[in-house]
């Protein structure tokens, strides 16, 4: 991929721009964005961001407007038309960690954490919008795709 060109109108990075990564009110806000930070990643956490209960559909917007990489264990949003929507017209790039739901805090900070190189390949690759599922051995795998290079993948 030739990164030396930016995609005209593109809310996306490429592999030397910074992330920044947001952590959904269901990560919490100490121990998941505190493994992402301690890796060196800028993250946000949604309660430093947003009042408590702030409906997805409004935060998705923003965070899309703000070029943030979404990080959710939601693994219903995708299937909801009020999230989807305003994730694909903000143009998200959402990750949803779709391991057992009994792991701690710092398991799931571990996974996100070893998932970064793929995550970042990712972001750098496809065009948003997209989720992107990570799974426990943080293998990252694209179910509701972009575009890749320019080609829309479906």
């Amino acid at each position: 991929m030739d990164t030396s060109k930016k995609q005209s109108g593109a809310n996306w990075s490429s592999p030397r721009e910074p992330l920044v990564f947001f952590t959904d009110a269901m990560l919490g806000r100490r121990v998941i964005p505190g493994a992402l930070r301690a890796a060196g990643e800028r993250v946000e956490a949604h309660d430093e961001n947003f009042k408590p209960g702030t409906p997805d559909s409004e935060w998705l917007l923003e965070v899309g407007k703000r070029g943030w990489v979404v990080l959710t264990k939601d693994k219903r949003i995708r299937y909801r038309p009020i999230e989807t929507a305003a994730l694909w017209r903000a143009r998200v790039r959402a990750f949803v960690l779709v391991a057992r739901g009994d792991l701690s805090g710092a398991e799931i900070g571990s996974i996100f954490v070893k998932a970064l190189p793929a995550m970042r390949r990712f972001c750098a690759e496809v065009q948003p919008p997209f989720i992107a599922h990570v799974f426990k051995d943080s293998g990252v795998k694209l179910v509701r795709p972009g575009t890749v290079h320019g080609r829309r993948q479906d």
